[in-house]
């Protein structure tokens, strides 16, 4: 049943978050996660009104648990159980659909962060919300153990460094699919004079597109966890790039049959709902950071009590090899589930710098599609000069190798869009694509310049 991965207790990871900030906190920071999570506390009582955007995104959820509980007769333990407290924290107590300006305010949220602050990671990975956690997990048919909260650790992984036409470029390593996909389809277009192009044309998104094609292909059978997996170094290498980039024809969208055979791959590997931020300081402190708990409200699955949504991350392991994910992906070995392994992830938060000093940190949400927007983002920055608001503002378009389906937006226009079915693309319009967020350098002005992405709600501040 492929609903298990995407809603309820059996599609719940080990929550990393925290783990990773409480890190991020203690190496990087100047103020104590107890202050920060007071912070963040005080706005989880106070609460704020919910846009349009969420209003939406909560009439979705509710849809999808009316018809997952009218499903459940045959699953012992699923159904109304594991999603009561989903819906008296987030949903109207009378069944209607949310509407924008509703207040949201999270007071058990607030007091759960009140607690790690005074306890610790340990009193959320050792304590009171590991039992709190397990407990809720196993009564609605859950795995998760105590032992697996308990043995749960923050990784510090090298970064991926990368250039592209001269600027280096600081990637997230696997687990992330990411940070390798952008260096390699940027390692591919490296080899075309994209300049010369309107990033608006046809031509433009055509090249892109079977850039993507080929590195997304790759993603499929190479991509997973360091730690239990061997991912080629050479993925990233400009040399396969250029063999890459041999099989483009201009005239004609190229069949990728399967993925590609990376030199060395037998001996050079790897060592062992989204949110997007990216900001800087006048300390020189650039950062860009994604966090997820997979698709809309994870799992749907809140500990009672505590006000935490869980993630349904088992969804970006691959089930069987070939069979697709929510959001259509398919997986190999490589990405196969495994105790004490991390799913594959989109996840691509980037640096870029110039000369040795940062002008870009960029990421996105929207699963796979982070990967495409946030190469978008550095090309419209590096080849076309654009400011974050500019290449934020740019038409979108994402493939993924399978299904074979170009995605874009419609303000690309119909002149474009028919031309890149003429040339063999299967071609799916949409409104939207993806959420991202940027800050810049202006090197004219000497200064920061934030962009939020127009297609969401929301403002970014700059100076």
């Amino acid at each position: 049943m492929p609903e298990l991965s995407l809603h309820g207790s059996l599609s719940v990871g080990v929550p990393g978050e925290l783990a990773a900030l409480a890190m991020a906190s203690a190496r990087f920071g100047r103020l104590p996660l107890s202050q920060l999570l007071e912070n963040a506390a005080s706005l989880a009582d106070r609460g704020f009104p919910i846009g349009k955007s969420y209003a939406g995104r909560l009439a979705i959820a509710a849809r999808e648990l009316a018809s997952l509980t009218n499903a459940a007769a045959g699953r012992p333990l699923q159904g109304n159980l594991e999603f009561v407290e989903f819906r008296r924290l987030f949903l109207p107590l009378d069944g209607s659909e949310p509407q924008p300006n509703t207040w949201l305010r999270q007071p058990e949220l607030g007091r759960t962060y009140r607690d790690i602050a005074a306890g610790g990671t340990a009193w959320f990975y050792k304590g009171p919300f590991a039992n709190l956690a397990t407990k809720a997990l196993r009564q609605s048919g859950g795995l998760l153990s105590r032992s697996d909260f308990s043995r749960y650790e923050a990784k510090l992984r090298a970064p991926l460094r990368t250039t592209y036409r001269g600027s280096e470029l600081i990637g997230f390593p696997p687990p992330s699919s990411g940070g390798v996909h952008v260096a390699e389809i940027l390692n591919i277009l490296e080899e075309f004079d994209l300049s010369s192009m309107d990033p608006e044309s046809a031509d433009f998104i055509h090249l892109v597109t079977e850039a993507m094609k080929l590195a997304f292909a790759d993603r499929a059978h190479w991509l997973g966890d360091p730690d239990f997996t061997r991912v080629p170094r050479a993925l990233v290498s400009k040399d396969y790039a250029q063999h890459l980039a041999r099989k483009i024809r201009m005239d004609r969208a190229s069949p990728v049959p399967k993925h590609g055979n990376p030199p060395q791959a037998g001996s050079d590997w790897f060592g062992k709902h989204t949110t997007h931020f990216s900001t800087a300081d006048s300390a020189g402190n650039w950062v860009a950071c994604t966090a997820t708990v997979n698709t809309t409200f994870g799992s749907k699955v809140v500990v009672p009590g505590t006000g935490v949504v869980l993630n349904n991350q088992m969804d970006d392991f691959a089930a069987q090899p070939g069979v697709p994910n929510g959001f259509g992906l398919v997986g190999a070995k490589a990405n196969a589930i495994a105790s004490g392994k991390r799913p594959l992830s989109s996840m691509s938060p980037t640096i870029v710098l110039r000369d040795g000093r940062p002008i870009l940190a960029v990421g996105a949400a929207g699963g796979p599609t982070i990967i495409s927007q946030t190469l978008l983002a550095i090309l419209r920055t590096v080849d076309f000069g654009q400011s974050p608001s500019q290449a934020l503002a740019g038409v979108r378009f994402h493939h993924q190798w399978q299904p074979d389906q170009l995605l874009i937006e419609k303000r690309a226009g119909e002149p474009i869009i028919s031309t890149l079915r003429q040339r063999g693309h299967n071609v799916a319009v949409v409104d939207n694509l993806g959420a991202t967020q940027a800050v810049g350098w202006n090197s004219t002005e000497g200064g920061f310049t934030g962009a939020a992405d127009p297609r969401s709600e929301g403002t970014a501040i700059g100076w």
